[in-house]
């Protein structure tokens, strides 16, 4: 019996309009099996939480480009601990000073991929982390 695919939902929160990288993501999370749950462009934090309950994800990438992460992702962080889904894997890509990520990743940003990452990398970080 094959175990259920890894659920992810990947959201593009903020005024963000673009989102090329995140729909990369997304097919390559998909082509190695996983169940791939892309929310569209302009996500609010609200949008981003109710979407991963939802579909009782297992995983969250978000991706940000607009310099907006220090304020969106920890609100997304505090909306799925609000809501009992403190236990989903959450990590972030896009445009993300170096000098921030130390303290994305003491909020609950388990990983933070810079733009160039082979998405080899994010594929192998999931099904690290991810385990039954």
């Amino acid at each position: 019996m094959n175990p259920a695919p890894i659920r992810v939902v990947i959201a593009k929160p903020g005024l963000d309009g673009h989102d090329r990288g995140a729909k990369v993501v997304a097919r390559a999370l998909r082509d190695a099996g996983m169940e791939v749950i892309y929310t569209g462009l302009r996500q609010t934090p609200q949008q981003i939480a109710a979407a991963v309950v939802q579909e009782d994800a297992r995983v969250l990438g978000m991706s940000i480009l607009s310099g907006a992460h220090n304020q969106i992702f920890p609100e997304v962080l505090r909306l799925l601990k609000e809501q009992g889904a403190d236990d989903v894997l959450v990590f972030a890509g896009g445009i993300i000073p170096d000098a921030d990520v130390p303290g994305l990743k003491a909020q609950g940003i388990r990983e933070i991929f810079q733009p160039g990452t082979n998405t080899d990398d994010i594929v192998a970080f999931i099904q690290r982390e991810v385990r039954d």
